[in-house]
């Protein structure tokens, strides 16, 4: 199923395909990603990629999700964010936890709409490169996920910024999208 972003019903249909653990393809505040809910949609995200059982997702979330994830999340990140840089914390339930607030009005509206943080992944094999184009993302993979949700044709080329913020000094683990000087400066 493709759904269009600009679409007024696309939301309440995709909240409710999600809320049931569908695998979704998102246009993010980056690039599209392979996205399912949290605390569902770990497995099949994994099968469909075939990526490793121990290599976690990043998590999308509000701020409020964020904060009942994570512990002692340092200030300059919460007046950072939303904004395209994923942040490596030390989570609530021990060790550590990727979460990005993104910076796009229809992910922050799913993600209050859905009442729940989603797990995110770039929309590829593992091993593969990453897809960024829309076309090239349904040619490979609509008959593998329940829904597509159609942005721009490109959504983006460069993934989000992951730095470690779980222990000082922080640390960039991979440059994206996200001038991190702000927070590493």
């Amino acid at each position: 199923m493709i759904l269009n972003k600009t679409n007024p019903e696309t939301l309440q249909t995709l909240t409710t395909l999600m809320a049931e653990g569908a695998v979704a393809v998102l246009p993010c505040d980056t690039i599209y990603g392979l996205c399912a809910i949290y605390g569902l949609g770990e497995k099949p995200l994994k099968e469909i990629k075939g990526r490793d059982a121990d290599k976690p997702f990043l998590i999308l979330a509000t701020k409020e999700q964020a904060t009942n994830l994570a512990t002692d999340i340092p200030k300059e990140v919460l007046d950072s964010w939303p904004a395209p840089f994923t942040a490596i914390l030390n989570a609530k339930e021990g060790g550590t936890i990727g979460i990005r607030v993104p910076d796009d009005p229809f992910l922050q509206k799913l993600l209050k709409a859905l009442d729940s943080p989603i797990y995110s992944t770039s929309v590829n094999m593992s091993g593969e490169p990453t897809l960024v184009s829309f076309s090239n993302i349904c040619n490979r993979f609509e008959a593998l996920v329940d829904c597509l949700v159609r942005g721009p044709e490109i959504q983006g080329e460069v993934a989000s910024t992951i730095i470690d913020v779980s222990k000082r000094p922080f640390k960039v683990l991979r440059q994206g999208l996200y001038n991190a000087e702000k927070l590493i400066g």
